[in-house]
C-alpha cells in the first residue's frame, strides 16, 4: 500500500500475499483483518483470516460473506477462520472493502471459540 493510504482497520477486507500453511510459498488473495486497531498500531502487524471461494469444500468455522459487493469481492466467498496469518501492513496490496456488522460479530464469536 502507498504510505498515504489509510491503515487497514479491523474487519476490512484486504488483498495480501497470504502464506500457504504447508509450503514456503504465498498467493495473493483477499483476507479479513481480525486484529484490533490498537494492536495493529502498537505492534506494526496485522492478523488476517483467509478469504476463499464459497465453491471450495466447507471447513468447520467458515463464515459466509453475504454482501460481497460491500466487501469488494467478485464472487460468493467465505472467511476461513481456521487459517490466520500475521503480516506486515506494508504487504497489504489494497483495501478491497469491509464486512458488515452482523458478519463481524459472527467472526468475533468464532475466533473466541477457537482460542478457548
Amino acid at each position: 500500500m502507498a504510505s498515504s493510504d489509510p491503515a487497514p482497520r479491523r474487519f476490512d477486507v484486504v488483498v495480501v500475499p497470504f502464506p500457504y500453511a504447508d509450503q514456503l510459498a504465498e498467493k495473493r488473495r483477499p483476507a479479513l483483518v481480525v486484529s484490533a486497531d490498537a494492536f495493529n498500531r502498537k505492534h506494526g502487524l496485522l492478523w488476517v483470516a483467509m478469504i476463499t471461494s464459497a465453491a471450495n469444500p466447507r471447513w468447520d468455522g467458515d463464515i459466509a460473506i453475504t454482501s460481497t459487493g460491500k466487501a469488494g469481492l467478485p464472487a460468493p466467498s467465505v472467511i476461513r477462520t481456521a487459517k490466520i496469518a500475521t503480516i506486515d501492513p506494508n504487504r497489504v496490496v489494497r483495501v478491497a472493502g469491509r464486512i458488515d456488522g452482523k458478519i463481524a460479530a459472527t467472526v468475533r464469536r468464532q475466533l473466541l471459540d477457537i482460542v478457548r
